[in-house]
């Protein structure tokens, strides 16, 4: 078993400080360090998803820095589920290896949920609204 730290901050100007002091107080010493926006691909973290094995642990410093919405933090969940990893975060207090943290983690996956669902009633609301003033979107016939 080992336990991994992926910290990540958004820009090149700003630095992982913070979030390696809080790894090394936690007793982290394998971290992974990423330089990126949360929007474009993160091959650091992608390379640490692929290297992660049953009874390893995944740690974050704060949701945030690993995810850039709920739905993408269930998603990454799944796959750290799917193969055997616990993730533990150390400023929201949550690890996957307590009942308490499972159920944090389903709360958030049924937000996530409940969020899709409401985007897609928006959309579908937009598109019946933009229908009956007779505006068409697409490519021309």
């Amino acid at each position: 078993m080992t336990v991994w730290g992926y910290a990540r901050v958004s820009t090149l100007e700003q630095n992982t400080a913070a979030q390696m002091a809080a790894f090394r107080r936690a007793g982290i010493d394998r971290v992974i360090q990423e330089k990126r926006s949360a929007v474009k691909d993160r091959p650091e973290l992608e390379k640490l998803l692929a290297r992660l094995q049953a009874g390893d642990v995944l740690v974050v410093y704060k949701l945030d820095r690993l995810a850039r919405s709920v739905s993408h933090f269930v998603k990454v969940f799944d796959a750290l589920k799917a193969k055997g990893v616990g993730f533990r975060s150390l400023t929201e207090a949550i690890e996957t290896d307590t009942a308490q943290g499972r159920m944090f983690v389903h709360l958030l996956t049924a937000f996530a949920e409940f969020e899709r669902e409401l985007i897609r009633e928006r959309c579908l609301a937009g598109q019946r609204a933009a229908r009956a003033a007779g505006k068409t979107w697409g490519r021309k016939h």
